[in-house]
């Protein structure tokens, strides 16, 4: 099939650079056997280590050169390989990029996740944007898409960039707080950059507490360019979304799991891959005209602006699955290199300050990351299509070049490498001119509105979370000056909002909004509104000790297995545990080792002293209730409810008008093979579900 000769010529590369150690004699970098590398050569048993112990040496050497310097931001990631394919044809109308328009081409991908603010050593979990970047390996050449997990960013010009991370990363006369925006430095830049404030209303939200990279959406941020055959461009704004829908945890809940799993969100993408669950997503693409550049009320080249999808919406192109775990962590997640710049015929830039930015920095930093200008010669950045250049020399050469000619023009090898083949890249012509200045345009300074648009558009969780998230990090602020002017620009956004946020920090209640609310709202702006029910990839703890019911243990886990969940039997210790029936049944992980906010979900099975072991445990019990605080699906069966009441979840029967589908809790009085079929159903139905918003824990101790 057309396209699979650049996935296969992809996987030729990777498995060139491969090194298999298995049954191999211990060498040096050069080859050279070596027969000892427990002792360094010395003169004599107990003198001085020699000069010529060139393995040493050389071990050592390479040792103290492993760590290369870690990225500003985006230091902490996780990466996995997969595959995209076009859905269809539809877009060559405005665009020359085939990996994008022609439905017969597979095109090789690697797809690296990443927090922004925090170091190599932080949990994944901190509030944060998250970087979604994706590395094309086209037969034109090597498309880098550089996005983030949320629309819009935090400034306008890359100018102040530097400032801006500055200002968020650990402040530099104590290094305090590592990967996390509540402190004052960051807080004193957002109050005095009102341009600021419509990204902070999404760090705010739940946006920056992804359950997984699975069920996360990326964008491109910026406005780009398609260009087609003639040269025609079309403005074009990038979006993922993934097929399992956008969910996140709860602010609790990350605390808890930075401490039970830092690697939670990487061991998460990790793992489903590794099961053959492959997370999937859909490229669409939102398509401006150039007639109608200025039709909108903000300037398509702002950062810190978004496309309503109800003004332009999304029109889907084509599916990304992601099928294949990286084999070293260092050697691909570690060392690919995205950049802005990398584009391809037929996607171009557009005069967006801040993009215009990162096509200089993100070059830049690579130079000094990777050791010099090869690293495109490294696998996981090397391209499928053929590289002719006379580019020579430098750090990390990999290629032996051969003939006389680095130049061009040339005429001493036939030549060649010689430019003006067909196909090749060419730069929309858009007529450019003006004074030069530093000044922005007047087009750019509505820095309010859309963070109204924002605010308008969160269900009422969603915005009880973001008057939460502002309380929590203003109080972080040991400054008040700044959290009396943060509040201020939240009267610009909404007066309810500022004064609530107000209220919980201990500064003076706004009585008047700085401009009246403009009512609009934008229901794609909010993970709630319309979500995705999958219980596909959901985990679900199922918890069990001595004497529990095995038949419908085993009928709960094989029908969520089924229906492509995780099931997880979690006791109270390894091993395996006896069943009422006088069999036993296979333990997955001990009950200690593991936290209900690692699980979507927890079950009780039948089994009076099962049930009774669990009930002895103050470690089980907190287990249940605080899944069921978390408004996660909560299930039991059989002997499982006594449990269920014991944490202070009052399970009620499932009548016909489904009397306890209000808070998600999903109960049946039968055992073994009589547990009707319907329990399984609604348990997964509801497990589907994510969480119970609706859900009263008031009187659930935690």
């Amino acid at each position: 099939m057309a396209g699979e000769s650049a996935r296969d010529a992809k996987d030729e590369q990777l498995e060139a650079a491969r090194v298999r150690d298995e049954d191999q004699a211990l060498t040096t970098q050069q080859g050279v056997r070596v027969d000892h590398t427990d002792d360094s050569l010395s003169a004599g048993e107990r003198g001085p280590t020699l000069m010529e112990d060139f393995h040493f040496r050389e071990k050592l050497t390479h040792f103290d050169h492993e760590r290369i310097p870690e990225r500003v931001v985006h230091a902490r990631g996780a990466g996995a390989y997969g595959e995209f394919r076009p859905y269809d044809s539809w877009l060559s109308d405005y665009t020359v990029a085939e990996f994008l328009t022609d439905p017969g081409i597979v095109t090789p991908v690697f797809v690296r996740f990443s927090t922004v603010a925090g170091s190599r050593g932080s949990a994944d979990t901190v509030r944060d944007v998250r970087g979604f970047a994706t590395k094309f390996y086209t037969r034109q050449g090597n498309y880098d898409l550089v996005g983030n997990n949320m629309p819009v960013f935090f400034i306008q010009d890359g100018i102040k960039f530097p400032d801006f991370v500055h200002s968020v990363k650990p402040e530099p006369h104590n290094e305090i707080p590592q990967a996390a925006s509540a402190h004052d430095t960051l807080w004193d830049f957002v109050g005095l950059q009102p341009e600021t404030i419509h990204m902070m209303m999404w760090l705010m939200s739940d946006r920056a507490l992804p359950r997984s990279y699975r069920m996360m959406q990326g964008f491109g941020v910026h406005t780009f360019r398609l260009v087609d055959a003639s040269g025609r461009g079309t403005f074009v704004k990038f979006h993922w979304k993934p097929l399992l829908g956008s969910h996140s945890l709860l602010w609790e809940e990350t605390q808890k799991v930075a401490g039970a799993d830092a690697d939670f969100n990487r061991r998460d993408l990790w793992d489903t891959i590794e099961a053959g669950r492959y997370p999937e997503y859909e490229l669409g693409v939102q398509l401006v005209p150039p007639e109608d550049e200025f039709k909108f009320d903000f300037d398509l080249l702002d950062a810190t602006k978004l496309i309503p999808e109800e003004e332009v919406p999304v029109r889907p192109v084509g599916k990304m699955t992601l099928n294949r775990n990286p084999e070293n962590f260092f050697a691909e997640t570690e060392q690919v290199a995205f950049h802005t710049a990398n584009v391809v015929p037929g996607i171009d830039f557009t005069n967006d300050p801040l993009l215009q930015a990162r096509n200089f920095s993100y070059l830049d930093t690579q130079l000094i990351r990777l050791g010099g200008p090869n690293f495109a010669q490294i696998p996981i950045n090397c391209p499928v299509a053929g590289v002719h250049n006379g580019q020579r020399d430098g750090y990390g050469q990999q290629r032996i070049h051969s003939g006389r000619a680095a130049y061009a023009k040339n005429s001493i090898d036939s030549g060649s490498p010689a430019p003006g083949e067909p196909g090749s890249y060419t730069h929309h012509a858009e007529k450019v001119e003006g004074a030069k200045i530093r000044k922005r345009s007047d087009s750019f300074k509505d820095h309010y509105s859309q963070a109204t648009l924002f605010w308008n558009s969160m269900t009422g969780p969603e915005a009880e979370h973001v008057v939460a998230a502002f309380r929590f990090e203003l109080g972080k602020v040991t400054d008040k000056a700044i959290r009396r002017r943060v509040v201020e620009e939240l009267r610009h956004v909404d007066l309810d909002l500022a004064g609530r946020v107000a209220e919980g920090i201990g500064v003076p209640i706004p009585t008047e909004a700085a401009v009246p609310n403009h009512g609009r709202s934008s229901p794609a702006l909010s993970q709630l509104t319309d979500p995705v029910e999958s219980v596909a990839t959901r985990k679900v703890a199922i918890l069990v000790a001595d004497g529990v019911d095995g038949a419908g243990t085993t009928r709960l886990a094989d029908d969520l297995r089924r229906r492509g969940a995780v099931p997880e039997i979690l006791a109270p210790a390894d091993g395996r545990v006896m069943t009422v029936e006088g069999g036993d049944l296979e333990v997955d992980k001990a009950l200690r080792t593991e936290a209900s906010v690692l699980y979507d979900a927890v079950a009780v099975p039948c089994g009076p002293d099962s049930v009774a072991a669990l009930s002895r445990s103050g470690y089980a019990m907190h287990f249940v209730t605080e899944a069921y605080k978390h408004l996660k699906a909560v299930a039991g069966f059989g002997a499982g409810l006594d449990l269920l009441r014991a944490c202070g979840v009052e399970a009620r029967i499932a009548d016909s008008a489904g009397a306890e589908a209000d808070v998600g809790v999903v109960t049946s009085t039968a055992s073994g093979h009589d547990v009707p079929g319907d329990f399984f159903e609604s348990f997964a139905a509801e497990v589907a579900r994510h969480r119970r918003w609706d859900r009263d824990t008031a009187e659930v101790s935690a």
